[in-house]
């Protein structure tokens, strides 16, 4: 049976800093998130959003933010996001040396009030992160490598999805499974009946002449 997916615009198609908070405007009512694209030239070559900028979209929106950290050393920095108000930060397992330290992330997201989620790449899979998903409220995958715009949706990500939910069934666990890159309607109806519960949408929505209706036909 197909979930409900929720939809999370990104931030990263708005490389104006006007046009974003003009742009996560619109979005009240109609979408569920505001996916924040954080990037940092350390981890994929480039520099977006900080946590000044996810203040003001704090600020212009009734939507939770959904807080994407692909950084390095991502423990320096939740709380900075946190305070700026993320409802989730999600990190990414590959920014991780030292896995402990991934734990210690982790939780601290959750002490400081927010909801902690842990990111993979493409070429991550599923059974290196199993020792955390006890750590977390969501999984995001990655259905493109981050930080590079305009990639097609890497058809691997299917098996992910149905992985996430087999574990998340025999475990009883509650955590969110949330997708992003390269989606359109057609892939989020398939994620759906695979698991997913949220897509986040870059040009998709960002793009529409009627962002309401797109969001619609992502769900």
């Amino acid at each position: 049976m197909a979930n409900f997916l929720k939809v999370a615009p990104s931030t990263d198609p708005c490389k104006d800093k006007d046009d974003l908070l003009v742009y996560v405007k619109r979005l009240n009512n109609i979408a569920d998130y505001v996916h924040c694209d954080v990037m940092h030239e350390n981890f994929v070559g480039h520099t977006t959003i900080n946590e000044r900028d996810v203040k003001d979209i704090y600020l212009h929106t009734l939507l939770p933010l959904d807080v994407h950290l692909m950084v390095n050393e991502p423990l320096k920095l939740v709380e900075k996001y946190i305070k700026a108000g993320a409802k989730f930060v999600t990190v990414h397992f590959e920014a991780f040396k030292n896995k402990k330290d991934l734990i210690k992330c982790l939780k601290k997201i959750n002490s400081l009030g927010a909801l902690a989620g842990l990111a993979i790449k493409p070429n991550t899979e599923v059974g290196e992160i199993l020792e955390f998903l006890a750590n977390v409220e969501l999984v995001l995958v990655m259905s493109v490598e981050p930080g590079k715009s305009g990639q097609l949706f890497k058809e691997s990500t299917y098996s992910k999805i149905k992985k996430l939910k087999q574990i998340r069934e025999s475990y009883g666990a509650r955590f969110k499974i949330e997708v992003d890159g390269g989606i359109v309607p057609e892939i989020s109806k398939k994620l759906s009946i695979y698991g997913a519960d949220i897509v986040v949408s870059g040009s998709y929505v960002f793009n529409a002449i009627d962002k309401q209706q797109a969001i619609e036909e992502l769900k």
